[in-house]
């Protein structure tokens, strides 16, 4: 017989604040044409893109992952010395070491909690999600804060008329932690690998390093048309099995919370799911671009603070990218 006394964590766990930060330089889609062959009503019509938001040398990953847990964490009515752990997902802190996470969680005014990066792409929100659930679930911290942070301006090649208007910076972070009720429900989660050059960065760090000099620095590139019918298609399927697992049906739902890739996506996906004219759907992707691990609690914050959603609501969130990987989840809304 085991030795080890049962974990003394919450029976479940959920949401229980959201903030966001975008910085605050706007670039619309004119200043994306100074660079390509393009056209504004192109952009628009391939993406739903009109605007995007890029950081200033100020607004490090950081300085916006701790605006956004300051946000967080007032919205929660949790101190920051409350904090037992802080999940940052990123794929644009340039350092390989130090974590971004115990910078952010020292800024914060945290106390030893634990502190890690995740990579994890578009889908990282929804990773770190799942894992502050099993750690208040578990009792190992009572308060989580999980934050998506990125600068993609720092990765975007400003010549590839295929991506160079897709994306854009900021952080959104959220409060985990102990619930009466289950408010977090079971993730879908995985990858196929087998596609994972369908997006990745043009050279790895070490060949550019190693090289004399001369070559672009490294960027984000995507294979558009497989990714769109990946996503239509793939993670559609994977929306329903997250519903499944939940117990609920699209009817039940109050907010589909998507990852903010593309417009067209995120219309197909409604009509795939067959989601009712009631549900409330995250388009932010309009003035925000595509933030990657920050586009889902930046959303989810927009529609809360615009009154679009409302505390109580259930949300379908899924997030898919670079991996490929995709992460999907029933959530009460904070």
């Amino acid at each position: 017989m085991s030795k080890i006394k049962p974990s003394q964590g919450s029976p479940y766990a959920r949401i229980l604040g959201v903030g966001g930060y975008r910085p605050t330089r706007v670039v619309p889609n004119e200043v994306i044409l100074e660079t390509i062959d393009s056209s504004d009503e192109w952009i628009r019509s391939r993406s739903g893109i009109a605007t995007r938001h890029w950081a200033s040398p100020q607004e490090t990953v950081a300085a916006m992952s701790v605006e956004a847990s300051g946000k967080a964490l007032a919205d929660a009515g949790v101190g920051p010395e409350q904090i037992g752990a802080v999940i940052v997902s990123t794929v644009s802190h340039f350092k390989q070491t130090p974590a971004v996470a115990t910078e952010i969680a020292h800024r914060i005014g945290a106390v030893k909690p634990a502190a890690f990066d995740i990579s994890a792409g578009c889908a990282g929100f929804g990773y770190g999600l799942t894992l502050a659930k099993g750690m208040v679930v578990e009792g190992s911290a009572q308060y989580v804060l999980v934050i998506g942070v990125e600068r993609l301006s720092d990765l975007t090649d400003l010549e590839d008329r295929a991506t160079a208007f897709l994306f854009g910076d900021g952080a959104g972070a959220v409060v985990v932690g102990p619930s009466d009720e289950p408010a977090i429900g079971p993730t879908v989660w995985g990858s196929e690998g087998d596609k994972s050059d369908t997006i990745k960065q043009t050279v790895p760090w070490d060949e550019y390093l190693g090289k004399s000099g001369g070559e672009k620095f490294p960027a984000i590139t995507q294979e558009g048309q497989a990714v769109f019918r990946w996503a239509v298609f793939e993670m559609a399927k994977v929306a329903q099995q997250a519903l499944d697992a939940a117990g609920i049906t699209a009817d039940d739902l109050d907010v589909f919370i998507p990852h903010q890739a593309n417009m067209r996506i995120i219309d197909s996906m409604v009509k795939t799911l067959k989601l009712p004219e009631h549900v409330t759907v995250a388009r932010d992707v309009e003035t925000t671009g595509n933030t990657s691990a920050a586009s889902i609690p930046l959303a989810m914050e927009r529609l809360l603070a615009t009154g679009a959603a409302k505390s109580g609501d259930t949300a379908l969130v899924i997030g898919f990218g670079a991996g490929l990987v995709y992460a999907a989840t029933v959530v009460t809304l904070p």
